[in-house]
C-alpha cells in the first residue's frame, strides 16, 4: 500500500509486499542481431514517487524476481519504464511478456543522483549500452522545463557496440535540440554509413571541450569503462568527488539483507546504487 504525505510523496509502507502492475506496452530496443533489450511501460495499481538513480524489484509471478533502475523520468505520474536486458532465467521470461501481462513491483529503493547539490553545475553525461537506462530519468529531469534552468551547459557522449545497440535512440534528436546542449555517439568499430566517433569513450572525453571548473560527470555503463572513464575524467582534472555513477547490477534484495551487493563496509541496495568516485574510492576496488 502506498501513502499520501504532507508534502505530496507517495511512499510505499511495506517495502516487502509487491504491488500488482500491468504491462501498457513493450518496446524493442536495440535492433542488433541478438536484440536482447526491451523497455517495459507499466501502470501500477498503487503508484509511488520515485528520484532518478532509484530501483525497484520487478516479478514474475512462479519465475522470479530481478532489480532495475527506472528508465523513465519520475515526473511522469500515470506510467513508469523499466528497461531489461536479456541475460538469464527470469529475464528471458520477462522478455517473453506483452502488453496486459500482469506483473510485481517491489520499491522504489536506494539513495539517488544529488540534483538538488548539482544545480549550477554543468553536466557531462557519459553512457554505454544499456547504463544509458538508470540515467534517462536524471536526464529527462533535468531537460523539463521546470527545472532546465537550475543546471548550465550538458554535454551527452553515448556509447554502444554498434549503431544498433543503442537504446533510446528515438530519444536523440530530442536531446540533441536542448539548448546549451551537445549531443555525441560512438561504437566500437567502424562501420559503413557512421559518420559520428568511433573507440571507447574513455579516449574520447579530450575530443569534447568542458568547463573543469563547473563540470560533474556522471557515468553509466560496464565496470570496465566506469573505471577507464573515471581515471580518464581525473587524469583530466575533474576531481572525484565531481565524478558520479551508479552500481545498480550488483543488487538482487534491495533491502540489505542477502548480502550479495556488499562492498566492504557498504551495502549497494543501502548505501547506494549512487556513489562518487571518491566514496568508491573509500571502498575495495572489487566493483
Amino acid at each position: 500500500m502506498s501513502v499520501q504525505h504532507q508534502d505530496g510523496i507517495r511512499s510505499v509502507q511495506n517495502p516487502y509486499l509487491p504491488s500488482r502492475a500491468v504491462i501498457l506496452e513493450v518496446i524493442q530496443e536495440t535492433k542488433s542481431e541478438t536484440q536482447d533489450v526491451k523497455t517495459f511501460r507499466l501502470k501500477l495499481d498503487e503508484p509511488f514517487d520515485y528520484r532518478p538513480g532509484q530501483f525497484v524489484e520487478f516479478s514474475v509471478a512462479g519465475i522470479g524476481e530481478c532489480t532495475f533502475g527506472f528508465a523513465s523520468s519520475p515526473l511522469i505520474k500515470d506510467h513508469m519504464e523499466l528497461t531489461v536486458k536479456r541475460t538469464g532465467y527470469v529475464t528471458e521470461n520477462i522478455h517473453m511478456l506483452s502488453e496486459g501481462s500482469t506483473v510485481w513491483i517491489r520499491g522504489p529503493f536506494g539513495n539517488s543522483f544529488p540534483l538538488e547539490k548539482l544545480e549550477g553545475s554543468d553536466l557531462f553525461y557519459v553512457t554505454g549500452g544499456l547504463g544509458l537506462a538508470p540515467l534517462r530519468p536524471m536526464i529527462d529531469y533535468v531537460f523539463d522545463p521546470a527545472y532546465r534552468d537550475r543546471y548550465g551547459n550538458i554535454k551527452m557522449l553515448m556509447a554502444a557496440r554498434t549503431s544498433g545497440d543503442f537504446i533510446f535512440s528515438y530519444d536523440f534528436e530530442k536531446w540533441a535540440k536542448m539548448p546549451d546542449t551537445e549531443f555525441y555517439q560512438t561504437i566500437d568499430s567502424p562501420a559503413e554509413g557512421w559518420d559520428q566517433f568511433v573507440g571507447f569513450p574513455h579516449t574520447l572525453i579530450e575530443k569534447i571541450p568542458f568547463d573543469l571548473e563547473k563540470t560533474t560527470a556522471v557515468l553509466c555503463g560496464p565496470p570496465p569503462m566506469i573505471k577507464a572513464l573515471s581515471n580518464a575524467f581525473v587524469q583530466y582534472g575533474l576531481p572525484p568527488e565531481r565524478i558520479y555513477t551508479t552500481l545498480e547490477m550488483r543488487m538482487t534484495c534491495g533491502v540489505g539483507k542477502c548480502g550479495k551487493c556488499n562492498i566492504g563496509h557498504r551495502y549497494v541496495c543501502i548505501d547506494g546504487p549512487v556513489f562518487s568516485m571518491a566514496e568508491l574510492g573509500e571502498m575495495p576496488s572489487e566493483y
